[in-house]
């Protein structure tokens, strides 16, 4: 079916294996950023995956950061919409859902997004580069209201800020240790690296995240990192989890611009 990886870099040993509630598996998606091609090869990965290990409650489950940077966020917000009326999927907001929303109607959160791969956002929705660079601010929220459809708007801006499922917690950036799930923050939900990144402890759930990057899938103790580059390595992860089993699905784009499907062992 795919082809096998024998190893992952940046792992490390984790203490126990968590568990997800009994009969459900979940696949988490990372950061996406506009890769249209990269999500349309890893769904395919995920649904041979999910049919290959027969009947359970599955839900997919995508880590925020949809869009920004790549080429065609509007697409990639169409799929996942599409996915969504025949597969059980749950969205989780990432920061760039966060300033694409806040962006229209804030003029300073507008020039940031632009600074942070917003741009290629807008153009996906059809908005010219030369009137993106020239005008005034304002000017551009209209023209994003007018261009961006308003189901799409409310799509993102529903993303939830965390999920819970068993031992397991899903959410984009991290969370802010030695605070109770319950009272985490939106902001650092979407945002946080440290303390987060280096913290050794328990956070009270497994963390699977995404948001800072890295080559490979970052396993420790008490989380995973499943934000592989998509728009800068070319590689999109997915974690697949099933009572104490986890295992990796990868699109990963060659030299060539050729994109193959990969599994391995999380």
């Amino acid at each position: 079916m795919f082809t096998k990886i024998r190893t992952m870099l940046g792992r490390q040993k984790a203490a126990r294996i968590p568990t997800l509630n009994s009969g459900d598996r979940v696949y988490a998606i990372g950061d996406i950023h506009g890769r249209i091609d990269l999500f349309n090869s890893l769904i395919g990965a995920i649904e041979q995956d999910d049919a290959d290990r027969g009947s359970a409650n599955t839900t997919v489950i995508l880590l925020g950061d949809l869009i920004d940077r790549g080429p065609d966020s509007s697409a990639v917000v169409a799929r996942a919409k599409e996915w969504a009326t025949h597969r059980r999927l749950e969205f989780i907001k990432g920061n760039h859902e966060e300033m694409l929303i806040a962006s229209l109607v804030n003029a300073d959160v507008l020039r940031g997004f632009l600074k942070y791969g917003g741009r290629e956002t807008i153009m996906s929705y059809g908005i010219d580069e030369r009137f993106i660079d020239e005008a005034e601010p304002e000017e551009l929220q209209l023209r994003m209201i007018e261009a961006i459809p308003n189901d799409d708007i409310a799509f993102l801006d529903s993303f939830t800020k965390l999920i819970r499922n068993g031992d397991y917690l899903f959410v984009h950036a991290g969370i802010r240790p030695q605070t109770p799930l319950d009272h985490q923050l939106g902001r650092d939900c979407r945002w946080i690296r440290e303390p987060f990144l280096s913290h050794n402890g328990d956070f009270g759930a497994f963390v699977i995240h995404g948001h800072t990057i890295a080559e490979e899938p970052q396993v420790r103790s008490n989380r995973i990192g499943i934000d592989t580059g998509a728009f800068v390595f070319g590689a999109l992860t997915a974690i697949g989890i099933e009572g104490t089993e986890r295992w990796f699905l990868q699109a990963r784009e060659d030299e060539a611009g050729a994109i193959s499907t990969f599994a391995a062992a999380a």
